[in-house]
């Protein structure tokens, strides 16, 4: 396996073959902020709070570090006024959706104390780490996506989450919103059809 050399916030860095930006940068210590990743499922680019800027032929643009792979020669920017400004407002947008937990911490570290914003206090921010992990690690798919635009939402599986949800509850400790947890509790509570 070839590594990759490259330049993240100013530090070469060797990538090995298969690796995102992402895993390149945390091997090194740099931090990049993320809700939607997690080392045991496939990148999933969903929340872009790891958004940063690459310089690759002259050409400035921004991607998500967490499913863009490691390229080299690629010079990478984890912190600029842009890539700030992106996860500001990405924040913002989520905080009314969680009010607590790693949304309020990021949030608190890139200077933002309120949200311009309102929505349905449901507590998902769509980061898809319960559903991912279900299908890809417990190959349950008890938990999945309906709707599409501002109607997307997390949904049980009716017949197969009465079963598996109430006993296994691993999604729980994933779920940056806290959700899950009310959502089980309430699974619970409803008897099956």
């Amino acid at each position: 396996m070839k590594n990759k050399a490259m330049n993240i916030d100013g530090k070469m860095v060797n990538a090995g073959e298969g690796m995102t930006i992402l895993q390149a940068a945390r091997e090194v210590g740099i931090d990049i902020p993320t809700l939607c990743y997690d080392d045991r499922l496939a990148p999933y680019g969903g929340c872009r709070l790891c958004t940063v800027e690459i310089v690759e032929d002259g050409q400035t643009r921004l991607v998500a570090s967490c499913a863009y792979p490691a390229e080299e020669g690629l010079v990478v920017k984890t912190r600029s006024e842009r890539v700030d400004r992106i996860r500001q407002m990405i924040l913002e947008l989520l905080m009314p959706l969680a009010p607590t937990g790693p949304v309020e911490s990021l949030a608190r570290h890139y200077g933002l104390k309120e949200s311009r914003f309102e929505a349905d206090l449901n507590f998902c921010v769509l980061c898809g780490l319960c559903v991912r992990y279900c299908a890809e690690i417990k190959g349950a798919n008890a938990i999945c996506f309906t709707g599409r635009g501002i109607e997307r939402q997390v949904t049980f599986v009716p017949g197969i989450a009465s079963k598996i949800c109430p006993v296994c509850r691993e999604c729980l400790a994933l779920c940056p919103g806290g959700m899950l947890a009310s959502e089980i509790e309430c699974l619970l509570a409803s008897p099956e059809e």
